[in-house]
């Protein structure tokens, strides 16, 4: 092959890779037929004409969840003893109900609550959760609190830091997985609290709180006795104890049904507390 012939044709092959290049890079880039038309229309001095690209799965994406740093939520004291009233104005109370929910009393409870619009705190149990997560949902729905009560109600001064703690922990994570929100409130088995307790809870974001009135309901005296307790015991930040789980509750389903009206009647305001209130 003479010289010039062997010229023209590394020329010929040059030009065809550049071509196939040219190709390759607007198929890598998203560049239609429209968009090399564009580009070969463009003259041949001076830089190429712009225009814009055409949408592509390669395009790259505005960052999220980049925003200003997350402050740690504020984390309650840790104090020596449990809360026992609640503040407010006027006549205010709170109802609360211990180790459930229980699908025996704990719906004619809620029932109750509904029927005279009024809110009140049940201190859950975990595994009792586990048994009837209906019931916690039902709970958010209708605008009640729930507290951590541990998981399996033991006393908490016979055992160690770290088994208080996967009772208290495990108990808020399926509150939060059921309810949607981690209980705010704890309450020790039995009244029975002790420094880890104090220390965990405050750690476990809850305040730990106990009561002012006490209606004795586990030891059914009769569901007129349970009432009279409740209506003697009235006053402004009251924290009435009663249970709708660990036994035979129905007298104190049917107490609430004697004194929630006679409360009410009375000019009390039921309600929930609110940590900032406290």
């Amino acid at each position: 092959m003479k010289k010039d012939q062997l010229l023209t044709r590394r020329r010929l092959l040059a030009a065809g890779a550049a071509a196939v290049g040219g190709a390759g890079a607007a198929a890598a880039f998203g560049l239609g037929a429209e968009d090399e038309a564009v580009r070969s229309a463009a003259p041949a001095a001076g830089p190429p004409a712009r225009h814009p690209l055409k949408p592509s799965a390669y395009r790259l994406q505005p960052l999220t969840g980049y925003g200003p740093p997350r402050t740690a939520p504020r984390l309650p004291p840790v104090r020596r003893a449990p809360l026992l009233k609640v503040s407010g104005l006027g006549r205010t109370m709170v109802l609360t109900f211990d180790d459930g929910p229980d699908p025996r009393y704990t719906p004619a409870i809620l029932d109750t609550l509904a029927e005279y619009d009024v809110r009140a705190m049940f201190f859950v149990c975990g595994e009792m959760v586990a048994r009837s997560p209906d019931l916690l949902a039902r709970m958010a729905d209708e605008g009640h609190v729930v507290g951590n009560h541990t998981w399996s109600h033991p006393l908490l001064t016979r055992l160690r830091r770290s088994a208080i703690r996967a009772e208290m922990e495990r108990t808020c994570d399926i509150v939060e997985k059921r309810w949607g929100e981690r209980p705010e409130w704890f309450r020790a088995p039995y009244g029975a609290w002790n420094r880890a307790a104090f220390q965990l809870g405050s750690e476990l974001g809850m305040e730990p709180l106990a009561w002012t009135v006490d209606t004795l309901d586990w030891t059914s005296p009769g569901a007129r006795t349970i009432a009279s307790r409740v209506e003697d015991g009235a006053a402004p930040g009251v924290v009435v104890l009663s249970h709708d789980a660990g036994g035979d509750r129905s007298q104190s389903v049917r107490a609430l049904r004697d004194y929630l009206p006679d409360l009410l009647d009375d000019g009390y305001r039921i309600t929930v507390p609110r940590r900032a209130r406290l």
